[in-house]
């Protein structure tokens, strides 16, 4: 049965997938009989199960879900096929053979409802750890000297980046007990006046905290679409980079 649903695929597929092929459509018919057998109209848990670790598996793998459904209209084929010739064979009656064919359609479907809905599941987990490793790095505290960190900024500022900083890095001085914070802007590539004001917020709640924050790589438009946003850059020191606001750091110590 595996080879002639591969065949009606026509995509070569390596040995160790072959392998696995006959151990899922292996697993399948068992679900099917056992359907049949009980004449049971409820999902079996086991076709369930089984269709969920499918998805998962290719999510899992870096798979895409397109290389699994590609397999069911041939599987189908075959399936129906095969059923038919085992009931010309042992003589069963039409209307029994029709009701074969449709527990076979029932639990496909099915299967392909459960596999798609765990490969969507798995993979928006691994995107959501991916993402959470990603932010973790997009806001890190670097201690450079003692009570003395920098925060590089890198990228596209947005609302959600200004959230991240505002709920990750914030804590981060705290625990690193940082007195001067100095948060370099070279790497941002675009800010606008809303977002400019969020960071003027981070600001004014690490002055709450008595950390002293200092602004460095302040491009020109970067400066402008602060203002725009109506931050005052009075209580605010700034310089054009981190080694020159180092030395003024240590010139006050």
């Amino acid at each position: 049965m595996v080879n002639s649903i591969l065949e009606l695929i026509g995509v070569e597929i390596p040995k160790q997938e072959i392998d696995q092929a006959i151990i899922v459509f292996t697993d399948y018919l068992k679900f099917l009989g056992d359907s049949i057998r009980n004449e049971d109209e409820t999902t079996s848990q086991g076709l369930l199960e089984w269709s969920q670790k499918n998805g998962e598996r290719e999510a899992a793998k870096g798979g895409r879900i397109s290389d699994i459904l590609l397999r069911y209209p041939p599987t189908r084929i075959v399936f129906i096929d095969k059923m038919a010739e085992i009931s010309l064979k042992h003589s069963v009656s039409t209307k029994d053979l029709i009701w074969i064919n449709k527990r076979v359609n029932n639990m496909l479907d099915i299967s392909i409802n459960e596999t798609v809905f765990a490969f969507e599941r798995q993979t928006s987990k691994l995107m959501k750890e991916v993402q959470d490793e990603v932010d973790t790095l997009s806001t890190p505290v670097v201690p450079i000297q003692e009570n003395v960190a920098v925060l590089p900024l890198v990228g596209k500022m947005d609302h959600d980046r200004a959230g991240l900083i505002m709920e990750r890095a914030i804590p981060l001085v705290t625990k690193q007990k940082v007195q001067s914070l100095i948060i370099d802007f070279s790497g941002i590539v675009t800010i606008d006046a809303t977002i400019a004001k969020h960071i003027f917020d981070i600001h004014n709640v690490l002055r709450l905290l008595g950390v002293n924050s200092i602004a460095t790589g302040m491009r020109p438009e970067l400066a402008q679409a602060a203002v725009e946003g109506g931050v005052d850059f009075s209580n605010f020191n700034t310089f054009a980079t981190v080694k020159q606001a180092i030395d003024s750091i240590n010139k006050e110590i």
